[in-house]
């Protein structure tokens, strides 16, 4: 195993991919994952997200650029790249009549050195379904089962698409200590997902996608570090907006006014927040509903949803 494997695991370089009638979904992407890594691939809706992924899993040969997997071409070294890789899809697509313990031996039966069986359903919370039919299951227990299926070889890189879809928070949270759990025992982890919490709690770095492009990229607070926060509250009775400080002096670089409601932009959260509350103090008000955060990943996702105009013919 070379020098570069150990320091990025999954390689990708000016990646492209066309479909039938010349429409490109991936333009030019590149990034890297290193080992013990989790990092997470989002996406505007027909971002190109989807179809980057599978040619991380090798379902697809690249239609331009280069992509490597353990310091394997995924697609024509197939053999070299799948016993050491993991995947779980958004839909298993396991025959319904079966019960979890059959469809876990079944599938371990296609996996070398597959874990214990037992040991793959302990390790999602499925210890007791083992005698359940599959379509008796919920769809958060379906999900998991998934899961226990991507982790029988016992992966070295694993791929997960939407891997909290269905479960209920505490199946969520649960999901999420896993896989911290296999960051920190040397699994490198590729996440795509809809729920920007999760990206921001779990990611070591991630990367936006917007028509086929990588528009932002980094770790979370990387990524929300050119995002202003904001302030907002009720004015007091009998105060209107120029009754305010002045703004700029309190470093505020945008405001919006929605009835009684102030919302404050700033990129000196501290400085705003301090100057507002020595007013309201010596002005002996009550700043009713006040909420002060940070940007967040959310405000950075839908930043970019707008600032950049979808274009026809997206593709997931």
């Amino acid at each position: 195993m070379d020098t570069n494997e150990h320091e990025h695991v999954i390689e990708v370089t000016d990646l492209r991919r066309v479909y039938g009638g010349g429409f490109e979904a991936v333009r030019g992407i590149s990034f890297s994952v290193a080992r013990g890594e989790i990092f997470a691939l989002l996406g505007t809706n027909g971002a190109g997200k989807t179809s980057t992924v599978e040619l991380l899993e090798g379902l697809a040969s690249p239609s331009g650029g280069r992509v490597r997997v353990l310091g394997h071409d995924p697609f024509r070294e197939r053999a070299a790249v799948r016993p050491r890789t993991g995947v779980m899809l958004q839909e298993g697509g396991f025959p319904s009549e079966l019960t979890v313990g059959e469809t876990t031996r079944m599938w371990a039966g296609c996996t070398g050195g597959a874990r214990p069986e037992a040991e793959a359903l302990a390790l999602v919370g499925l210890a007791g379904k083992a005698g359940v039919r599959v379509k008796q299951l919920s769809g958060g227990e379906r999900r998991r089962l998934d899961l226990a299926l991507a982790l029988l070889g016992e992966p070295e890189v694993l791929f997960l698409d939407e891997p909290t879809t269905g479960l209920d928070a505490e199946g969520r949270r649960d999901t999420w200590e896993l896989v911290r759990a296999l960051r920190d025992s040397g699994t490198t982890v590729l996440l795509t997902t809809h729920y920007l919490e999760e990206a921001e709690g779990l990611a070591d770095r991630l990367a936006i996608l917007h028509e086929g492009r990588i528009a932002a990229s980094g770790t979370p607070a990387e990524v929300t570090a050119d995002r202003p926060s904001r302030i907002s509250f009720e004015l007091p009775a009998g105060y209107f907006p120029g009754d305010l400080p002045p703004l700029a002096e309190l470093g505020v670089c945008g405001h919006e006014v929605a009835g009684r409601t102030v919302r404050l932009h700033t990129r000196e959260l501290q400085r705003a927040a301090t100057g507002l509350l020595v007013w309201a103090g010596r002005a002996g008000v009550e700043l009713r509903g006040l909420d002060v955060r940070s940007a967040s990943l959310e405000e950075a996702f839908l930043s970019i949803a707008r600032e950049q105009r979808p274009t026809a013919g997206a593709a997931a």
